[in-house]
């Protein structure tokens, strides 16, 4: 996976292996590739690509969004110290 900062939305080209290579260019917002970016750091990115975010548990799912507030947090404090 590959990320790419635009402007308010970053690219990110997926890379699928599916009998032969396939290339897929979505636009996300912010949020969304940082959940991408926690799903492939939880090593759940396989998943996710094969059967869709509503293949993840309940569990993996709240991590995900745990991990995302705390990094917003983390960001809002760092923004206002500045």
């Amino acid at each position: 996976m590959i990320f790419r900062q635009t402007r308010r939305t970053r690219e990110v080209t997926l890379l699928i292996e599916n009998g032969s290579n396939l290339r897929e260019k979505a636009r996300l917002t912010n949020e969304d590739s940082m959940k991408y970016e926690i799903a492939e750091e939880l090593g759940l990115m396989d998943k996710v690509l094969e059967s869709g975010w509503k293949s993840l548990t309940s569990k993996e799912s709240g991590r995900i969004g745990g991990i995302i507030a705390k990094r917003k947090k983390e960001a809002k404090n760092k923004t206002e110290l500045t």
